[in-house]
């Protein structure tokens, strides 16, 4: 009998149900029972994050928990508070703000929304109809609700939290009333998180009915178990570095395999995979110099001592300058010129400093007499994860994971500056090194359930790494939808990455149908967009006909030309008028055929 399995009358099984489980489960091994709760859990979340309530007792629920994510790390934080919930007897539902039905929100009487911003300030794609609702004239008065907000956000942004800023106010102007105070976190998310989950629990415990813990059963993973994860990385061996460019090129794009043998970790095509990179030995002797220090002095960083130079190697981020950094920084210079640009009044002034610049230049510009090496350690950030798209289908590459990184190299203000985790993966790894990872999943960024599906990629540049995932699993698993892909870059001689294997699949038959824009190859630019307008008709018919879209790549350019182009497409092939065409777009993605990856 298994002794963690809860008496009868414990669950909301009939007799038959009860019997019919008992008997199933003592048949397995311990490893056959891992997959079947992961299995069972991952329906659980599937259920809970679509829509249908993921309580933490039985009955209706509570408390509910809003997410908006772009990438997935909300949903992983939702679910997370959901289970501590459950832990403490409290009753709570999950919802995806994309699939919330707008009116419920007047009868809310506890609310936890946690929410990402996404680019400069966006709110995330499955977010946007409930932020454009509660700032409409329709939104309904809240009074009768309490709530607390966790914003996630990157502070080298301009607009950090800017979606957890607006979230918390605009509840508030509705009415309702804060339980706890905003928490905005950084890309070093986990703690705070943590942090702020007790404490609106604790207050909702005083407010609503306790009942006893739920569930008896182990808490397994929808994956396979893995030891490793964000917070214990996975050191993977380096098996290939192959440059995809040809010579020529003013690019310079890496294709790296790495081993995951013997890690436990498992991903599927849309998955990220996180790096945990090392500052070059060049970059930390530069600021070491620009602060005259020699690197042996000791400091401490996370309660541990280390020497300064390990410290600007491995745990901080001694680059980028983000506003809270140079903020921390102004208050030890005192230096009039620094505290201008951070004036409120002087936006654009603090904006041309930033670009193009790093911390060893604010040090250097601004030099501080006598700054004590712990000073400065003590207001920069940890040195984040950098998430890569996943390059290749687990099931054609067992125990590897294929990445496509672009080595980013330039010059500004005198200096040679490079990307910390591309350069890292490019020149620093050796034949006989390891890279830190972990996997990072992304459940808003997937291919349809249903292998004849037609299915629509659009990636330029290093955006084709999800997509060669998607086609090999294609390959994988026999799926017999239709396949086209829109891929562009600088020149078709040295910048058609992985040509041969696109060849291939269009020799083969997987791939029906492939567009490509060469920019450069031509007087006048040539992209992506212009050959989705070329091919408009037969891109329209394929939206009709069920296709799902999926776009790779920046953001902040990219992606905005291509969402645009895709309205024009569906405008004039569906003779709709501009709010038509959009409301078409939108609800391609809230039924999850429109899907984004974007950075």
């Amino acid at each position: 009998m298994n002794s963690w399995l809860p008496d009868r009358q414990q669950t909301p099984l009939n007799e038959q149900q009860y019997g019919l489980l008992q008997q199933g489960l003592a048949s397995l091994n311990p490893q056959q029972l891992a997959w079947v709760g992961g299995y069972l859990s991952g329906l659980t979340v599937s259920a809970g994050m679509s829509g249908a309530h993921s309580v933490g007792a039985s009955g209706p629920a509570d408390i509910t928990i809003l997410v908006g994510s772009q990438t997935g790390n909300g949903e992983k934080l939702a679910q997370q508070l959901h289970d501590k919930a459950a832990s403490r007897g409290l009753k709570t539902a999950v919802r995806k703000m994309g699939d919330y039905k707008l009116p419920q929100l007047k009868t809310e009487k506890h609310l936890l929304v946690i929410v990402s911003t996404h680019g400069e300030g966006e709110p995330p794609d499955n977010t946007k109809e409930m932020y454009e609702f509660l700032h409409s004239k329709r939104a309904p008065s809240l009074k009768q609700a309490d709530f607390a907000v966790l914003g996630l956000g990157d502070s080298s942004y301009e607009f950090f939290c800017k979606m957890g800023v607006d979230f918390d106010k605009r509840l508030e102007e509705l009415g309702a009333k804060r339980l706890i105070a905003r928490v905005d976190c950084d890309v070093d998310y986990d703690d705070p998180a943590e942090r702020w989950m007790e404490a609106a629990l604790t207050e909702l415990a005083g407010r609503v009915e306790v009942s006893a813990p739920s569930g008896s059963f182990p808490v397994l993973s929808a994956t396979p178990s893995s030891a490793y994860s964000r917070k214990h990385p996975f050191p993977a061996a380096l098996l290939e570095d192959i440059v995809l460019n040809g010579r020529g090129s003013d690019k310079e794009t890496h294709h790296i395999e790495l081993s995951l043998e013997g890690s436990g970790l498992a991903y599927e095509p849309g998955d990220a995979l996180g790096v945990y990179p090392v500052n070059a030995p060049d970059v930390v002797d530069d600021l070491l110099a620009a602060l005259k220090c020699q690197g042996d002095e000791t400091v401490t960083f996370e309660e541990k001592s280390l020497t300064l130079r390990e410290a600007f190697s491995r745990h901080l981020e001694i680059t980028t300058i983000t506003r809270p950094v140079m903020k921390y920084y102004a208050a030890l210079a005192k230096h009039k010129k620094l505290d201008a640009l951070l004036d409120d009044q002087n936006k654009q002034a603090l904006n041309d400093y930033l670009h193009g610049r790093e911390i060893v230049d604010l040090v250097s510009d601004f030099p501080v007499k006598k700054l004590e090496p712990q000073a400065l350690v003590s207001g920069l950030r940890k040195l984040p994860p950098r998430l890569y798209s996943i390059a290749s289908s687990l099931k054609q590459h067992p125990d590897e994971v294929h990445l496509t990184v672009a080595a980013v190299r330039y010059q500004s203000f005198g200096r040679n500056r490079k990307g910390v985790c591309s350069t890292y993966l490019a020149d620093r790894i050796g034949e006989d090194g390891t890279v830190p990872v972990y996997v990072d999943a992304n459940s808003n960024f997937k291919l349809p359930g249903d292998p004849s599906a037609p299915v629509i990629m659009i990636g330029p540049g290093t955006g084709i790494a999800p997509f060669r995932a998607f086609i090999e699993e294609r390959e994988a698993i026999g799926a017999t939808g239709k396949n086209w892909l829109f891929f562009g870059d600088q020149h078709f001689m040295t910048d058609f990455l992985y040509q041969a294997e696109w060849l291939r699949y269009l020799k083969s038959g997987l791939l029906t149908r492939m567009n490509v824009a060469f920019s450069r190859d031509q007087a006048h630019k040539v992209y992506v967009q212009h050959r989705m307008a070329e091919t408009s008709r037969d891109l329209y018919q394929w939206l009709q006909d069920g296709a799902y879209l999926y776009v790779c790549g920046d953001e902040k350019r990219m992606a905005h030309d291509v969402h645009e182009a895709l309205i024009q497409v569906v405008a004039s092939e569906g003779a709709l008028n501009r709010e038509q065409a959009e409301e078409y777009v939108k609800l391609l993605q809230k039924d999850k055929r429109y899907q984004r990856d974007v950075y």
